[in-house]
């Protein structure tokens, strides 16, 4: 019965999705769209935060994949679907050989190092004019599907799933409990026999893989790249807030935080233009002080009382 019941969330998730596009028009399309964007960033960001690093580079990633996507279709005239496969494979080369140096770090270093890596990234393309376009960036000539709502709604849905079905994979294989053991005390993993470098290198580059597997769906999605948006750091932050939300270590957590925080903020905006960020602020203070292991924590934790 317990196996059973948990695959009730994962269906009803994909029949909504699936259902979604054929009973609302263009505007929820967009926003669905917006909502599996940082979905499948959340989805990314907990895939190594299970390992205990705390990484600040999720927009450098995304940023690169945008930019490598965007260049190569433009300047080297690649069609869209290799465009996009070879920008998130160059993120992932840019992760594995960043690894190397910044996978040596801990703690706070790590996380500074990780976002100072996404700053010196958007400063670097915001200068090199000739080859990015400076600040103004570089415009599409056409956006991938002629920019039909519905069938941009099924690529980013389609991508999302791809995320989806990694951080399962990770949950289930023994890198999950190789993560959960670094996590816990690096100095037992290492005596249990975990390569704690190279597990860390492969979940670094995977997770920037899919980080620029997103920023490549999201350029040829909207047609246009700059250095100031493709690397904001919002594509850091809210990922992170939703996993804080929804619950961290887990698949299910970041997704429920991004639909809840997605939608709640897609709301704000059009009721409060200018002070949804406070309030989208306020709603995640009160998450951390009240539920720290975040909205899936918290139910597992009634779930436990109500049995005992």
């Amino acid at each position: 019965m317990k196996r059973v019941s948990s695959f009730i969330l994962p269906v009803v998730l994909v029949l909504a999705a699936v259902v979604f596009p054929l009973v609302l028009g263009p505007y929820p399309q967009t926003v669905a769209r917006t909502v599996f964007k940082y979905m499948a960033l959340a989805l990314t960001w907990d895939m190594l935060f299970r390992s205990g690093q705390v990484s600040f580079g999720v927009a450098g990633f995304f940023g690169l994949g945008t930019y490598a996507t965007v260049l190569l279709a433009v300047k080297a005239g690649f069609s869209f679907p290799l465009a996009m496969l070879l920008g998130a494979v160059i993120a992932a080369v840019f992760a594995y050989a960043l690894g190397f140096l910044v996978l040596q770090l801990r703690g706070t270093y790590f996380s500074i190092t990780t976002l100072a890596l996404a700053e010196i990234f958007r400063v670097i393309l915001r200068n090199w004019t000739s080859f990015s376009g400076g600040p103004e960036g570089i415009v599409l000539q056409q956006i991938v599907f002629g920019g039909q709502s519905k069938a941009l709604y099924w690529l980013n849905l389609g991508v999302l799933l791809v995320v989806l079905l990694v951080s399962v994979w990770l949950e289930n294989s023994k890198f999950h409990f190789a993560l959960t053991s670094i996590r816990d005390n690096e100095v037992s993993a290492q005596t249990s026999g975990v390569n704690i470098f190279r597990t860390l290198l492969i979940v670094f580059t995977i997770t920037a893989f899919l980080q620029g597997l997103v920023g490549a769906v999201d350029v040829v999605s909207y047609g246009y790249a700059m250095p100031d948006s493709a690397f904001d750091a919002n594509y850091t932050l809210l990922p992170l807030a939703m996993v804080l939300l929804g619950g961290e270590h887990s698949t299910w957590g970041p997704v429920i935080g991004s639909v809840l925080l997605g939608v709640a903020s897609e709301y704000l905006k059009l009721k409060i233009p200018y002070g949804h960020l406070l309030v989208y602020g306020v709603i995640i203070i009160l998450v951390i002080l009240f539920m720290p292991r975040g909205l899936l924590g918290f139910f597992r934790r009634k779930k436990g009382a109500n049995r005992g």
